[in-house]
């Protein structure tokens, strides 16, 4: 590590900086995400370089979440800078590839930061179609769809149980008006599909960060009542057909317990690439 320092990025850094995040974009697509929708105002990207000014790799610091990319380094020179971040403003997470993010906990943990619990994927990707068999799948009269504003009151509640359930943390609040402010944002994006049975809607799947040429799809949530049917696996392919149609590729991350969603998702045809942590704070 001997020469390695830190520093701000700079606009004269900025290419550099997208070409090293493009060279790790498959298991990195959330820190990409964030770097291209950073806002300076708010967001931070810390840069790691060597004398040369070679960038070796960097630290996106956006809605109070960390996600390093440090190219698969297992050591890098004491972030300093995390030190005054904690004083100014909450760190809620550090997410990103396991062994980088056990990098960050270390930093971390010797600036006081306290771990309040951890979540641990498979990242996986897919570059083809789904399965064709996944096409079939599901009730007869099970009707997908892309969600308007006007459905917003009718998909809160599936957007409220799927926070709950897999998102929020233990120590975390629920707000249901900042849910409600995310999935308005995530229909307006229009890049999401509804199942609905009846006239009903019970399960949705969204795209949730978007890369240089893939897409990242989270959100993938059926109510209790209608689960065993099939209408998460033909909702998935049905969804993730039309992003592979685009020409990007699709990576996702599911925990290592949820042995059902892995079951549905290896069904499709993804494969995991990598392990993926988030710790929070």
């Amino acid at each position: 590590m001997s020469g390695e320092f830190w520093k701000n990025l700079k606009k004269k850094d900025i290419s550099a900086a997208e070409s090293l995040l493009r060279a790790m974009e498959n298991s990195s697509v959330t820190a990409c995400g964030r770097f291209i929708a950073r806002v300076p105002s708010r967001d931070t990207v810390w840069t790691l370089r060597e004398k040369k000014g070679e960038l070796l790799g960097l630290i996106v610091n956006s809605k109070n979440s960390i996600l390093p990319v440090l190219c698969g380094r297992k050591e890098i020179p004491a972030p300093r800078f995390l030190k005054s971040l904690l004083r100014r403003k909450k760190v809620h997470s550090v997410q990103g590839l396991t062994e980088e993010v056990f990098v960050l906990e270390d930093a971390l943990k010797q600036m006081g930061g306290k771990i309040t619990e951890i979540f641990d994927y498979d990242l996986m990707s897919l570059e083809e179609l789904p399965n064709e068999k996944s096409f079939s799948a599901g009730p007869s009269n099970l009707v997908l769809r892309i969600p308007q504003l006007t459905d917003l009151d009718a998909l809160a509640p599936l957007q409220a149980e799927y926070e709950q359930e897999e998102v929020l943390s233990k120590n975390s609040v629920y707000s249901s008006l900042a849910s409600r402010l995310n999935l308005s944002n995530i229909i307006a994006r229009g890049k999401i599909l509804a199942a609905e049975l009846d006239g009903r809607l019970v399960g949705k799947i969204n795209v949730n960060a978007v890369s240089f040429t893939r897409y990242q799809v989270g959100g993938v949530y059926v109510q209790s009542g209608f689960r065993g049917q099939g209408i998460a696996r033909r909702m998935a392919a049905e969804f993730i057909s039309s992003l592979v149609k685009e020409g990007r590729g699709v990576t996702l991350f599911v925990k290592k317990n949820n042995l059902a969603a892995r079951k549905l998702y290896t069904g499709l045809g993804f494969t995991v690439t990598g392990d993926y942590r988030i710790t929070y704070y």
